[in-house]
């Protein structure tokens, strides 16, 4: 499975509130029209640029603030690749598992806002094909992308009975 798309880069500590603020969290359980705002505070026509697959990237903390789970599920129904950061707050990280949102740890630096990247999550590489360079990271183990595959846990569950792989 090889991932396709242009990277949006934001920096460090990118909290919930900036991934979809508060003015429309809270008017709407409609995660298609929440999705038309995702990252709108930091970068007022980030949806309209958009497009299926691209990836957000960023550096640490990537998810820090609230709990709720309207972040990841707003930023996958943008239709939104995966998250690319250097790490991500740990409840954002389990309510992406938990929606299907990929998420890739890795080094970030070298990627630059705009450049286009082929990410393969089974073998753990980014290749940035604006700067013809490869970035290693940690592979997903076969029970996430199982999880990701089936569009979250609870759909797995339901498909699988359960955590079976």
């Amino acid at each position: 499975m090889t991932l396709k798309g242009k990277a949006y880069k934001f920096g460090d500590n990118i909290n919930t509130d900036y991934i979809i603020s508060g003015r429309y969290k809270f008017k709407t359980l409609n995660m298609d029209e929440l999705a038309k705002h995702i990252m709108e505070d930091l970068d007022p026509d980030f949806y309209s640029r958009l497009n299926p697959g691209d990836f957000i990237v960023a550096g640490k903390n990537f998810g820090c603030g609230s709990s709720r789970e309207q972040a990841p599920l707003a930023i996958k129904h943008a239709r939104v690749g995966a998250v690319i950061a250097k790490s991500f707050a740990r409840i954002f990280y389990r309510n992406a598992v938990n929606v299907g949102l990929m998420l890739i740890e890795a080094d970030t630096d070298e990627i630059s806002n705009g450049d286009e990247l082929d990410v393969d999550p089974e073998k753990g590489v980014i290749f940035n094909k604006t700067k013809s360079i490869k970035i290693k990271f940690n592979p997903l183990p076969d029970f996430m992308l199982s999880i990701l595959k089936n569009g979250g846990l609870v759909k797995h569950f339901k498909k699988h009975g359960g955590y079976n792989f």
